[in-house]
């Protein structure tokens, strides 16, 4: 049986404080939404176009996610992704994907807390051009 590989990786910024709940058996969780710039190349000018990931952490994770984490901080995620479904209220199937955090790094220097907002995201740098000379 062939084995399958489901990894993310992400580096970004949060766009808001995580939320934490405890499940009725007291296991914490952490839902919170990260922003990813990634740099595309339309005509002659570089621009950036975002992607917002959904990310949820458990345990100790989740703890450690509510405690250090606030929006606008820059993180490192590693994790899965997972897809669950849902009925609405009305009855409605629902569908949603999401990062499973394992593992989170805190990439802000110590003791600093940025405070940007979804639309004043740190920008990446715009990559190498393709004129490769072999």
């Amino acid at each position: 049986m062939a084995k399958g590989l489901n990894k993310v990786l992400l580096i970004g910024r949060l766009g808001a404080d995580p939320e934490i709940r405890y499940t009725s058996d007291g296991t914490a969780v952490a839902n919170f939404n990260m922003a990813t710039n990634r740099p595309i190349k339309r005509g002659e000018q570089w621009e950036e176009e975002t992607d917002w990931h959904r990310i949820v952490a458990w345990r100790r994770l989740a703890e450690v996610c509510g405690e250090y984490l606030r929006k606008g901080s820059n993180v490192y995620i590693e994790g899965q992704l997972r897809t669950r479904s849902w009925e609405d209220r009305d009855g409605n199937k629902r569908w949603t994907t999401e990062v499973v955090a394992r593992d989170m790094m805190m990439l802000d220097s110590k003791g600093e807390r940025a405070s940007t907002t979804g639309t004043d995201l740190e920008p990446p740098q715009p990559p190498i051009e393709d004129d490769v000379p072999f």
